[in-house]
């Protein structure tokens, strides 16, 4: 998968077949937009291209309502793992700005859809608007199509609707702790890529057990409330059995990994990928959470994944 930030570095691209989107959490959802993007590729002997926006455009436009507490499933990284998996060809990440906003509709789409892309087919929702204040439509989409040489195929509202739906069920059952449901939807585990930095909470150290402090770098990374996780970690060719121990709401924030055998790090901070299995126990008293853990600490042999 070819892997661009911005039009400016984006190398020509084989009868491309384009979307937008945030594509967050890439979801069952999301998966099905990207079999019809993939197959409608195959069918011109033409390459997939994800056009999606970093930082979210919410976040840039309305920083103190609908942005304020925005958290996503996935870090940048994450997504572009999950979209490599997924077959995409191509994905471009546009810097979102106040002045790319003000882009008008007709603009966008000659400049960087067919000048810089020469796109061959946009697939978008059935209410997909876009441009300066949302201005552009499917009406104005389709007639810029027959003026400039590309198709449109709809998706229907329904689809585009489950995709809405999933991605705000995925948030809720992630911000309550429930990760297994939140894999239902996701089709696979939910996951943290970050990095494991140096050694955990002192409390842990100090009883014998020693955890690893997992740094987070993406502050809009959604992370499940306080307790422990059974999870799996994957770091270098192998896969690791631990527990995830997620201490924000105690003095001392963070996020700690128990994982017995896990070798000592080579150096300062390693990338590791975290699977969230399911929930041990899900702490909302701050006072009972150190107990709470430490019990899973004991008896984490026992434990069931």
């Amino acid at each position: 998968m070819n892997i661009y930030f911005g039009f400016d570095e984006v190398i020509k691209i084989k009868n491309a077949v384009v979307t937008t989107g945030s594509f967050d959490g890439v979801h069952l959802g999301h998966k099905l937009i990207l079999k019809r993007l993939n197959d409608a590729a195959r069918s011109i002997n033409g390459e997939t291209v994800l056009i999606t926006f970093y930082p979210h455009p919410r976040q840039v436009l309305y920083p103190d309502t609908f942005g304020k507490d925005l958290l996503m499933i996935n870090s940048r990284q994450e997504k572009i793992d999950l979209l490599r998996k997924a077959g995409l060809d191509n994905i471009i990440f546009v810097k979102f700005t106040k002045e790319f906003a003000s882009t008008l509709a007709k603009d966008f789409i000659e400049d960087y859809l067919v000048k810089k892309l020469n796109v061959k087919k946009i697939i978008t929702g059935t209410n997909h608007h876009f441009g300066k204040n949302r201005e552009g439509d499917i009406e104005e989409l389709r007639l810029l199509g027959k003026k400039l040489g590309f198709d449109l195929e709809l998706i229907p509202s329904q689809d585009i609707q489950n995709v809405d739906i999933s991605s705000t069920l995925i948030r809720e059952a992630i911000l309550q702790g429930q990760v297994e449901k939140a894999r239902l939807y996701l089709g696979e585990s939910f996951v943290i890529k970050a990095l494991i930095q140096g050694n955990g909470q002192a409390q842990f150290l100090q009883m014998g057990y020693k955890t690893k402090r997992l740094v987070v770098e993406e502050k809009y990374k959604l992370i499940p409330p306080c307790g422990s996780y059974l999870v799996l970690v994957d770091h270098g060719q192998k896969t690791y059995k631990g527990l995830c121990l997620i201490l924000s709401c105690t003095e001392n924030n963070g996020i700690d990994l128990y994982i017995p055998d896990f070798p000592e790090q080579q150096s300062e901070s390693e990338s590791v990928c975290v699977h969230f299995i399911k929930p041990s126990k899900i702490i909302k008293q701050a006072a009972l959470l150190k107990s709470a853990i430490i019990k899973d600490l004991i008896y984490f042999r026992q434990l069931q994944f």
